[in-house]
Formats: structure tokens, C-alpha cells, sequence
């Protein structure tokens, strides 16, 4: 099929032409004239006119021709044909050469371009692949460091809740080596008042026995004369041995309280070792939720263990007494 680049008017009027210049029309001369075109389509343009003139010639003509000329312009169109036809068959040749080797280039082209287009289509899939795969490792970088950014924050509170845990232990401490001391102290001192009243009571007791076994050496001298006065100042000295022991049992009274303070301190003091035992076990359990996290808290875990270690040595036993 001839190509859409050159017409069959083109050919023609190409090969009017070259007839009124008196020449023979041919392949290579109407594309001369033209100056584009391929061979093949010329030369199909050109058999289709040559067909379209033998039909024109079975038509009559409205003039009668003399047959003289008749007969030269046959025998000069034998020739034009012979001529053309030779030339004909050389470019057709030349043509099929041509179009052999275009088709041969064509098909190289081709299969290269095929090559190229399978090869494209290998890296596209390749780049799609890459190009997922980084975004898929971009994704994961994100939630990676966004979840490395919770956690540092996370770590951060915990450090300052452990900073002020460990503050707030150290000020119980503080507390209550105070309150120990402050009560050793008090009961240290109320014990000594103790030991000295008892001394010095146990000092007026002698002295008074004293003056009584003095009384009952010189009333046995004088009893018959002092019976009654001997019987009033004994009775004046037990009311003073009466008085005496109710302010002994007052003193044991005052002990016995002072003990139970003693008591109530200490299920104080038990009290608060149970709250730092129950304020460790907080820690623990923390730590211990904190411990199924990546490697990189592994220093929060160690100073946690620090701070556990810390706590163990700080708790001090029960006061005893």
C-alpha cells in the first residue's frame, strides 16, 4: 500500500511535467521532480497512471489522429516504455536493496527496542521494589524514632520521679534518725530523772528508817512514859510510808506509760518501714515493666538497680530498746 506522504495527483502532475520537457517519466525522474516520496509508492503511483492510460487509449479521441503520427508517437512510446522499463527494474532492485536493509535496521530497532523496553521495565519493577522498600524502612525509621522519642520522655519522668522518690527517702531518713534520736534522748533523760527520784527517795526511805529504828530505841526506853506519843508518830510514819508508796506506784504508773509511748513509737517507726517497703515495691514493679524494653534502656535499668541497691542499704532495722 503506497504511504500517505505522496499522493497519486503529486505523481501525475509530476509525470505532466516531465512529458512537456519531452521526457521519458521514470521512478527516479518524478521523484527528482517531486524531490520526497519513497520508491515503492512512487513507483505504485506510477504503475497506476500508466494502467489509467492504456484505458485512455481504448477510448476514442473526438480527433482523428493521422496515422502517420499516429504510428511515430506508438513507436516512441514503445521506447519511452522500454527505457522506463529498464530503469524501472534497475531502481526497483535498487528500491528492494534499500527496503531489505531499512527492514533489516527496522528489525534490529526493534528487537533493541524491545531489549530496551524489557530492560526499562526490569528497572522500573526494580526502582518500584527499591522504592518500596524505602519507603517501608522510612515508615519503620518514623515509628522507630518516634517510639526512641516516647521512650527518652517516658525515661526522663522516671528519672525525675526516681530523683524525687530518692529525695523524699532521703528526707525520711533524715526524719526519722531525728525522731529516733529525739526519743532516745527524751527517754535517755526521763529515764535518768527516774533513777535519780528512785535514788533520792530510796535516800529519804534509809533516813526515815533511820529515825525510826532511833524513834523505837528511845521509845523503848521511854515507852511506859510515851506510849501514846510513840503511837501517834507511828502512825504519822506510816501514813508518810503510805504516802511514799502511792508516789512510788505513781513513779512505776509513769514508767509504764513512758513504755507504751515506747511501743507506739516503735509501730510508728514499723509503719513507716512498711510504707517505704510498699513505695520499693511500687519501684520494683515499675522496673520491672520498664525491663522488657530494647537494649538501649539498659543504663535506666542498671541505675534503677542502683537506686533498688541504694534503698536495700538505706532501710534501717526496727528500733530496739
Amino acid at each position: 500500500m503506497a504511504r500517505s506522504g505522496v499522493q497519486f495527483e503529486d505523481v501525475q502532475r509530476a509525470v505532466d511535467a516531465l512529458l512537456q520537457r519531452g521526457e521519458t517519466p521514470s521512478v527516479q525522474k518524478v521523484r527528482e521532480v517531486l524531490g520526497t516520496g519513497s520508491f515503492t509508492t512512487i513507483s505504485d503511483h506510477l504503475r497506476e497512471w500508466r494502467q489509467q492510460r492504456e484505458q485512455n487509449r481504448a477510448t476514442p479521441h473526438p480527433q482523428a489522429i493521422p496515422e502517420a503520427l499516429q504510428s511515430l508517437m506508438g513507436e516512441l512510446w514503445h521506447k519511452a516504455e522500454e527505457a522506463a522499463s529498464e530503469g524501472l527494474a534497475h531502481y526497483r532492485q535498487e528500491a528492494d536493496r534499500r527496503v531489505e536493509a531499512a527492514q533489516e535496521t527496522s528489525a534490529e530497532s526493534q528487537r533493541l527496542a524491545e531489549h530496551a523496553g524489557q530492560r526499562e521495565a526490569a528497572l522500573a519493577d526494580h526502582l518500584g521494589q527499591v522504592q518500596a522498600s524505602l519507603d517501608e524502612r522510612s515508615q519503620r525509621l518514623a515509628k522507630a524514632e518516634a517510639e526512641r522519642d516516647s521512650l527518652q520522655s517516658r525515661l526522663a519522668a522516671f528519672e525525675q520521679q526516681c530523683q524525687r522518690l530518692e529525695g523524699q527517702l532521703q528526707q525520711l531518713q533524715q526524719q526519722r534518725d531525728q525522731q529516733a534520736e529525739a526519743h532516745r534522748q527524751a527517754l535517755e533523760a526521763q529515764a535518768e530523772r527516774h533513777r535519780e527520784a528512785l535514788q533520792q527517795e530510796e535516800q529519804r526511805h534509809e533516813a526515815a528508817e533511820a529515825r525510826l529504828m532511833g524513834l523505837l530505841d528511845a521509845s523503848r526506853q521511854e515507852r511506859q512514859a510515851s506510849d501514846k506519843q510513840h503511837a501517834e508518830r507511828l502512825t504519822q510514819l506510816e501514813a508518810r510510808l503510805e504516802a511514799r508508796d502511792q508516789q512510788l506506784q505513781s513513779l512505776r504508773a509513769d514508767l509504764a506509760e513512758q513504755e507504751r509511748r515506747q511501743r507506739e513509737a516503735n509501730w510508728q517507726r514499723q509503719q513507716a518501714q512498711d510504707g517505704l517497703d510498699d513505695e520499693r515495691q511500687r519501684s520494683d514493679a515499675l522496673a520491672s515493666r520498664l525491663a522488657s524494653r530494647e537494649q538501649a534502656l539498659e543504663e535506666s535499668r542498671q541505675r534503677i538497680a542502683e537506686l533498688e541497691a541504694r534503698l536495700a542499704q538505706a532501710t534501717l532495722p526496727p528500733f530496739t530498746y
